[in-house]
This record gives structure tokens, sequence and C-alpha cells, in this order.
């Protein structure tokens, strides 16, 4: 029986063994690409100093992996569904491992810059193979839960993964995390070689003879591109209010510095323990009441972070916990819908051209939140609550684009 095929109503509602092993590697994959994604920034101390680099130079090394791993997406698109999927995630991610090995032995700007930007052309791939295997391994029923164990991995980068890198930078150098990622990598590499069968039964469909051709044919459909706006509205929130949350936090609403990582520590605990239970849940109850309760949780929670006066730690903490909760609550079960729009023939370069529309419009917002956002004399943020209302109106909308798919996925059906 076809992995793609639709689950009889006897079938148990839980994952095989081998389920869960796949949804393990995946996390662990994820857990992976995340640290080396984040672990950048908070080394811009360290790394500065060591290379000689200026500011705007340390800013091209941030943005180096975003705008890499976005064309990355963009090119990849049209081959993505013509190989096995095992195949195209071990060559991803065997590029990343060793573009990863690569930052953690640069010794100049010029070396560093292009090491990150090998690395998002191979790292920026490896999230849209991973969710094509999950969306063929697992049926519908099941796909809020895999796609709740995928994101937590976010919050568990932010946990474990970035305290750890953090830690190994201060406590030897700043190549020290790089070093240590790409040896911890290459083990999942060698599981994902060693223990991972072959995903090639969409390889059995009907294909367009030119990789040009299934791009054009994926972009065409109607359904593809309001998934793909969905998508792009999700992401631009976080990335809008994200670049500055740590300096609101410090100037505008009196936190002390020290006090931020007990800040992201405890958002990112509870992100990643809500991460898997928002998943079971949108399974259990449906994809679009999810959505649509996280969308109202984070237009409030965003509305109250972004007036926030002077406030003590626990109220600070509680309401970025409560706001991440609730984009979490929107990002997974759209994810979960989101799947149901491409056919199998399609997945690849779907997921390909998804996580590439996520690289290039999280860049775009953080630079239209740039523009909005002015440091004032007394050191405070100015116009932060107009990033609010811009990031309230984009959920709003990306809540209207949802119920639009889910309407047409029950009109016309899911692709078979």
């Amino acid at each position: 029986m076809s992995p793609t095929a639709v689950t009889p109503p006897t079938a148990p509602l839980r994952f095989s063994r081998y389920q869960t092993f796949i949804a393990g590697l995946l996390g662990f994959l994820q857990f992976a690409v995340i640290v080396d994604l984040m672990v950048m920034s908070p080394l811009g101390a360290l790394v500065m100093p060591a290379l000689s680099m200026t500011p705007s130079q340390f800013g091209l090394i941030v943005s180096a992996y975003a705008f890499s791993a976005g064309i990355s997406g963009l090119l990849t698109a049209g081959y993505a569904d013509r190989f096995d999927r095992k195949k195209l995630l071990l060559f991803f991610y065997t590029g990343f491992v060793v573009s990863t090995l690569w930052c953690g032995l640069a010794q100049s700007f010029h070396a560093l810059l292009a090491a990150r930007m090998v690395t998002g052309i191979f790292g920026g791939v490896i999230g849209s193979v991973a969710l094509a295997i999950a969306t063929d391994l697992f049926p519908t029923q099941l796909r809020g839960r895999v796609i709740g164990i995928l994101q937590s991995t976010f919050a568990a980068g932010q946990v474990l993964g970035l305290p750890l890198g953090i830690w190994m930078s201060t406590r030897w150098d700043w190549h020290a995390p790089f070093l240590a990622l790409a040896a911890f990598g290459a083990g999942g590499g060698l599981v994902i070689a060693w223990r991972m069968r072959p995903v090639t039964e969409h390889l059995a469909l009907r294909q367009e003879r030119s990789a040009l051709a299934h791009l054009a044919r994926t972009l065409a459909q109607p359904r593809h591109l309001r998934a793909f706006a969905g998508m792009a509205l999700l992401t631009t929130g976080g990335f809008m209010l994200m670049p500055f949350s740590s300096a609101f936090i410090v100037h505008n609403v009196g936190i002390p510095v020290h006090s931020l990582p007990t800040i992201y520590f405890v958002t990112g605990l509870f992100t990643m323990v809500m991460g898997p239970l928002i998943g079971k849940l949108s399974d259990a109850v449906g994809r679009l009441p999810v959505l649509l309760a996280g969308t109202a949780i984070t237009i409030v929670m965003v509305g109250v972070y972004t007036h926030l006066g002077t406030v003590p730690l626990p109220v600070a903490i509680g309401v970025n916990v409560l706001m991440f909760v609730g984009i979490f609550s929107r990002l997974i079960p759209y994810q979960a819908l989101a799947t149901a729009v491409p056919g199998p023939e399609q997945r690849g370069a779907f997921n390909a051209l998804t996580s590439a529309i996520q690289q290039l419009s999280g860049g775009l917002a953080s630079v239209v939140s740039g523009h909005i956002v002015v440091l004032g004399a007394d050191g405070r943020l100015q116009h932060f609550p107009v990033v609010g209302y811009v990031v309230m109106a984009s959920t709003l909308a990306a809540a209207v684009l949802a119920w639009r798919i889910q309407r047409d996925l029950r009109t016309h059906g899911a692709p078979a």
C-alpha cells in the first residue's frame, strides 16, 4: 500500500515504529540546521574583533545564509521531485555538514562569508525535503503531530543548542560551535544512509520532461499560490518582531540585559513542549479551528507586547510565552493544512518553493521593520507599535487565506 494513500477508518491513528524513528530523525536534522542558523548572530562580539570585521560586514555574514537559502530553494524546486527523497536529503545534508566544517575553519571575512553562503545553499533546502518526506510517509491524520515535532526543534535549538554554542565560544573560540556541530551532524548523516528507507513512490507518477516545466506547473496552480502567500504572511509576522525584540525588552520594557537569557529560555522551553501538543490537537479537532484560535491569541498578544511599558520580569516572560504559543498555534496547523495542497508528484517542488518564500519574505520583513522602527535619543525604540499593527494585519490576512485553502480542499479534495 502506498504511504501516501488515505488511511482507512479502522487504522490506528498513531505512529508506527518506523514513523517514530523518521519523526525523530527529521527532528534531529532540523535541530542541527536551526542551531547553525541561530548561533551566528550572538557570536558577533567574538567574530568581529577576531576577523577585524566591521558591523556592516558582520550583517552581511548573517544575511548571506538567508538569501542564499532562498535562491537555492528556487533553483532546486524544479528538480526536487525527480530523485529518491532519501538521496536528495543525504546530498544536501552532506553539503550542509561540510560547509559547517568550513565555517569552523574560516580565518578571514571572505572565507567565512563564502562558507555561510554555501551553508545556506545546502541547509536552506533540508527543511523542504524533510517536509516532503514527512508528507509522503505520514497520512494526513498524523501530519499535524509530525509537523509539531519538527517545529518544536526551533525552540529546542533556542533552549539547548544556542546556550551551549555560546558557552563553547567563550570557553574556547568562536570556531568551536561550528566544529562541534559538524561532528554532531555527521552522525545524523550516517544514520540517514544506514537506517532510512528509500522514498521513491512519487517517481512512479507522471513528471514533466524538463525541470523548468515542472517548476512552471507548480507555480501556475492558484491553490499553490494561495498557500505560498499564506506562508509569506506567516513568516513576515515573526521576522518583523524578532530583530528588535531584545532591544525593546531592555530599553522600553526595562528588563536588565542579564535577564534576557531567562526570557528566551523559558519561552523556548514552553514552545518546545507545546509544539507536539499543538500538532496533536490540530489532528484531533481540525487544522483550521486551531489556526483561528492561534490567530486570535497572536493578535491580542502582539498588541499587548508591542505596547508594553515598564513591567516586572515575570510579566514580560508571560507575555512573551503567550505570544509565541499563539504564533506556533498558527504555523503548525497551517503547515499541516498546506501538506494536502500539492499532489505527490509536486511535493518536493512545492516545499522547496515554500522554503524559499519563507527565507526571502523573512529577509524582506526584517528590512521593512528596520525602516519603521526609530531609535530615540533616550535609547528607547519608537514606532514599535506600528510594527505590531502590521503583524496583526498580516496575521489576519494569513487566516483568511487558510480558510480559503480549507474551503478549496473540501470542495475539490486533496490531490490523489
